[in-house]
């Protein structure tokens, strides 16, 4: 059943996909500005101006320069780099892990941040504690990511200099430590859906007969939740986390720039000012195709925490 509910979604894949690359193609051509002034320089003679166009195809009709993007994308070939003269999938690959290592750690954070006050909102339902944990997911959704980066580099690296600036390191150590400040960036942001997502569950949780029935036997309340009710709890955030991965993904974006890391956020924001095509509509791709998988992903391991879940 879950082998032909994973075949059935991925071949749903297929159309959005097909979507995403004639939206993404068609918006990055039809953006004012000239690729080829962009990279020679507004001064470059209009023989050179010619030269590139014909070289790069840009001479020849929009809907036939998509066929030949198509066609490219179905040998999972994504072009070359305007600004590197490089294979797209070459410069993507080699930018890859501080991405996922950073969303990995800003999942980590978020969650570390998200359950101490999820779980002492819904002990103290509607008391002082409870109102505080509220207020927090609210300041949170107003706080603009750049915004935070800045005040962390500010405080944290540079007065206090507990941590680096920005950079990514040369070993794993180094790169673990320079990903602290960015990751909690990136999980200010995403824990207030978090916290809502798991103080709502939590309390329902704590409504369930079987927990009535552990607190009838002796049990403390704190005990019973870590005991019996986190699990349970844990599975509808896992949804929300899958939900809001396209947030999340925009805002590795903007922190990857802030923090100076290679990672496709820093690789998408050049190659958009360098109307680079080949590389704005890979990692749109790249970045769409992660998003549908993580939501694909979060349903499955949402059935394997609730087998009252039936992936059907």
């Amino acid at each position: 059943m879950a082998l032909r509910y994973f075949l059935r979604r991925l071949l749903r894949m297929i159309p959005v996909i097909l979507g995403m690359t004639i939206i993404v193609f068609f918006m990055i051509h039809l953006v004012p500005g000239d690729p080829a002034r962009t990279l020679l320089g507004p001064r470059a003679p209009a023989e050179a101006i010619e030269a590139f166009n014909l070289r790069w195809g840009f001479d020849r009709p929009l809907h036939e320069q998509f066929l030949s993007f198509l066609g490219g994308l179905v040998q999972g070939d994504l072009g070359t780099s305007l600004s590197y003269n490089v294979p797209t999938t070459e410069l993507v690959t080699g930018r890859f892990t501080p991405t996922l290592l950073l969303l990995a750690i800003s999942g980590l954070f978020a969650m570390v941040i998200s359950l101490p006050l999820a779980v002492v909102a819904a002990l103290r339902e509607e008391r002082t504690p409870d109102h505080v944990v509220r207020v927090i997911p609210m300041l949170g959704l107003g706080l603009p990511a750049f915004w935070v980066g800045i005040l962390l580099l500010t405080f944290v690296a540079l007065r206090v200099d507990w941590l680096p600036v920005g950079g990514y390191g040369a070993t794993w150590p180094d790169r673990l430590i320079a990903m602290i400040l960015p990751g909690l960036t990136v999980a200010i942001g995403i824990a207030p859906f978090t916290i809502r997502s798991l103080r709502s569950s939590l309390i329902e949780v704590m409504e369930a007969d079987y927990i009535a029935t552990a607190r009838a036997k002796g049990l403390a309340g704190v005990r019973v939740l870590w005991a019996h009710g986190l699990r349970n709890a844990v599975i509808p955030t896992v949804t929300v986390l899958g939900v809001n991965l396209g947030w999340l993904v925009g805002n590795t974006l903007i922190v990857e720039k802030v923090f100076a890391l290679p990672g496709l956020g820093a690789l998408m924001i050049d190659a958009v000012l360098e109307r680079d095509f080949a590389v704005v509509q890979g990692l749109a791709l790249i970045f769409g195709l992660l998003v549908v998988l993580v939501n694909l992903l979060a349903d499955v391991v949402r059935a394997s925490l609730d087998p009252r879940v039936q992936l059907s």
